[in-house]
């Protein structure tokens, strides 16, 4: 059963559009419902897929240009009016968190939730969430404002168990937490059975990234190396490169030599300008560029991770 996925609410960049609503995706690891970006129409994307409200546990914004948080306030005001529980932590730059805290507390003023501020420096990288499964970063973007892109990626992977030879060493279920962590086992009469013998290697740890809005810069490759699955930005086709890096966005043949340069094992194209009306064209043109398999996003689009 998979415990780590991507859920695509919104692609499109700069406005709504009939076809794409602004950025928005929900990443999910175990307990954790994670919403990357927030732009407008976004709490009812979470209604659309059938997301729970009460699981939404922290918030992360890439910059501060309107498609990318104006359905903040909205949405945390209705977790009030669900009178949602727990804890609510909104990951943004601190000139954000100076401009929508008061605009927040003006329009839910009462909130069921506890909701936390947690000031991210968008010209470094920095660790902003560790449970000691789930590493979330934050990494400089190249964009015409401040802009951070996120990467997550599982920690700490544990060994799998070996059955048959457990039960051939008899051992006790106590010990069986130590083993996955590493731990030899110590026999009554003494002999050290290697932790090798009584298990398997980790499953590879997954990873995400998340990058809108930059231009192509080998600084962005070098953040999100190695990644499962990398969705870059690809604002506009071939055609649209001289507009490119004057307003910083990708062309989805630039997405593509990042996610190469990076050795991704996946891209996902988005953030569709709106002259974009058939995106298997931003795929065949990534495709020319990068090996590994390209998708281009759509609203409910789920990307199963592990």
């Amino acid at each position: 059963m998979s415990y780590f996925n991507v859920t695509i609410l919104g692609c499109a960049s700069a406005a709504p559009t009939t076809r794409h609503n602004p950025s928005a995706q929900l990443v999910t690891y175990r307990r954790h419902n994670m919403l990357v970006d927030c732009g407008e129409g976004t709490q009812l994307q979470i209604r659309r897929y059938g997301i729970s409200f009460a699981r939404l546990d922290h918030i992360f914004i890439s910059h501060l240009h309107g498609d990318h948080f104006l359905g903040l306030p909205g949405l945390l005001s209705t977790l009030a009016l669900h009178n949602v529980e727990g804890d609510v932590t909104v990951h943004t730059f601190a000139e954000g968190i100076d401009l929508l805290r008061p605009f927040v507390n003006a329009v839910c003023r009462e909130r069921s939730y506890k909701l936390h501020w947690n000031a991210v420096d968008p010209g470094a990288g920095s660790v902003v969430l560790d449970d000691g499964s789930l590493r979330v970063s934050a990494f400089p973007l190249y964009h015409r404002v401040p802009c951070v892109g996120y990467r997550f990626e599982e920690v700490n992977k544990r060994r799998h168990i070996d059955r048959a030879s457990c039960d051939f060493y008899g051992v006790p279920h106590f010990l069986m937490d130590g083993l996955k962590d590493g731990a030899d086992l110590v026999l009554p009469d003494g002999t050290v059975v290697p932790n090798e013998r009584l298990t398997t290697a980790p499953t590879p740890p997954a990873s995400y990234a998340y990058c809108s809005d930059t231009v192509m810069d080998k600084r962005v490759a070098e953040a999100v190396a190695g990644v499962s699955v990398l969705y870059h930005e690809a604002t506009y086709g071939d055609e649209g490169e001289p507009k490119a890096a004057p307003r910083g966005h990708s062309t989805a043949r630039q997405a593509a030599a990042i996610a190469r340069q990076a050795g991704a094992g996946k891209l996902v194209l988005g953030h569709y300008s709106q002259s974009i009306l058939d995106e298997s064209m931003l795929v065949r043109e990534a495709a020319e560029v990068f090996d590994g398999e390209v998708i281009a996003a759509d609203e409910g689009l789920k990307i199963h991770l592990a």
